[in-house]
């Protein structure tokens, strides 16, 4: 997983969310929602139907899309359950907040039509999942960064997330008539893109928290001679 994606995640992400694991298990259920809610969209939009955009769909593709992504939809809701249990156990409730840009940075590249915009989907579906499972690894990867029952936690979502992303992107492949390995590409620069720009607010998928302007000037200044 971590040779598929172009790049770690920024050291001052990780900073900003170890500092900040109430916003970070809020988006972090936010998310797990959103992942069950889009596995079952596209077990509807592909799944249910023989044809999509005048393009046939194979019956054993079908039937394959609709079991793993159903597998995939009721993990991602018990993981939602569990990290909104986290939330509560720290005196907080769940609420939804604002989504980073992340997402819908990378669901800008998916195409039109068929079959190419159900191949970019699994695609996206792709490299969400690992980046997320990335992002686990980075908060655990040093111990005692975060306390015994979150580290316990994020390290137990590792092999899930890993399964996740090699289902969807067995999934695109499958679905291809041709190499899909440009597409692949696309999305990963995108995804490493993202990461690495700043964001405004922290969230589980977004870019390290901007620097305030007094705190760049001050690192300017102690870097001129």
């Amino acid at each position: 997983m971590l040779a598929f994606l172009r790049c770690r995640t920024p050291p001052r992400w990780v900073e900003a969310a170890v500092a900040d694991l109430d916003t970070l298990l809020l988006d972090h259920a936010s998310l797990e929602l959103k992942a069950a809610q889009n596995a079952q969209a596209l077990i509807y939009r592909y799944g249910a139907r023989e044809w999509r955009g005048g393009t046939r769909l194979p019956d054993e593709f079908r039937s394959r899309l609709v079991n793993r992504l159903s597998r995939l939809a009721r993990e991602e809701l018990r993981h939602f359950e569990k990290v909104v249990a986290l939330i509560e156990g720290r005196g907080r409730r769940f609420t939804a907040i604002p989504a980073s840009r992340y997402a819908s940075g990378l669901h800008e590249l998916a195409s039109r039509g068929e079959p190419a915009a159900l191949v970019d989907a699994l695609i996206i579906g792709a490299v969400i999942e690992a980046r997320s499972c990335e992002r686990f690894f980075s908060l655990v990867e040093q111990p005692g960064r975060l306390d015994e029952e979150l580290e316990s936690f994020y390290s137990s979502l590792l092999a899930a997330e890993a399964r996740h992303f090699e289902g969807y992107l067995a999934l695109a492949r499958s679905a291809a008539a041709v190499s899909i390995e440009d597409r692949i590409d696309s999305v990963l620069a995108k995804d490493a893109e993202l990461v690495a720009a700043a964001d405004s607010e922290l969230r589980f998928l977004s870019g390290p928290p901007r620097l305030p302007r007094d705190a760049r000037g001050e690192r300017g200044a102690r870097r001129r001679p």
